[in-house]
């Protein structure tokens, strides 16, 4: 049996290298089988993420904030203070659940349960990965897979200045809004959603735990428009 995740909330602004460092690490002692998987919950100072299929054109703003290559799956996206940056560290392979797209939909899934528990209605866009609500992303995703453990995740706006959105094309769609629960009228504070989202987290289990049909990989990075927890 694989003993649960470790949960772990971070107060204050988490450097972001020191969050990939971090995560980097925790990947190879979990790969190795020394460590527990891990779901890390953080903030950022204010700063830009590139994906590895982000375009220099979709950086409007190159000198608003550093900016970071991120290794990630998707384009560029912001982090700051009032996003709930979730990382999610899962061993797939001794869950018998190499199945990235399922992955990514168990992401979602958690994160519009957790919405729902907050009194927001939350779904997904066809298409499109992340979060939606009034045709506007709420939360992003991004992923990364070594070996079959998963680093990187998704990013929730609960009360971000979405004006620092500007500086970029958000996940490269430049057709669509960015929105957050403070601007739809809800003032969570994190702890409140860093309850909901534990309170889902077993959904989330549950759905990744289905035996997955695709074949074995060593490095991946999925899907090429998701991004957000870099």
């Amino acid at each position: 049996m694989i003993a649960a995740p470790e949960w772990l909330v971070t107060p204050g602004l988490t450097p972001y290298p020191d969050a990939v460092a971090a995560m980097e690490a925790r990947v190879q002692s979990i790969r190795a089988g020394t460590d527990r998987e891990l779901i890390w919950l953080v903030e950022h100072p204010p700063l830009y993420t590139a994906g590895v299929s982000a375009r220099p054109e979709e950086l409007l703003d190159p000198n608003r904030f550093p900016v970071f290559a991120a290794g990630r799956g998707g384009k560029h996206t912001y982090h700051g203070p009032g996003q709930r940056v979730v990382y999610a560290m899962i061993d797939l392979d001794r869950r018998d659940a190499r199945d990235l797209h399922r992955f990514i939909q168990a992401l979602e899934g958690w994160i519009i349960a957790a919405l729902a528990a907050l009194g927001v209605e939350a779904g997904r866009v066809a298409g499109r990965t992340g979060v939606w609500t009034g045709g506007a992303k709420l939360a992003a995703i991004g992923l990364r897979v070594r070996r079959w453990v998963t680093w990187h995740g998704a990013a929730l706006n609960v009360s971000p200045r979405l004006e620092h959105f500007d500086g970029i094309v958000p996940c490269g769609i430049a057709d669509a809004k960015v929105t957050s629960l403070a601007a739809l009228g809800v003032h969570s504070p994190l702890s409140a959603v860093d309850s909901a989202l534990l309170a889902a987290f077993p959904g989330f289990l549950a759905a990744i735990s289905e035996r997955a049909m695709n074949p074995a990989g060593v490095e991946t990075v999925l899907p090429h428009d998701a991004c957000a927890s870099a």
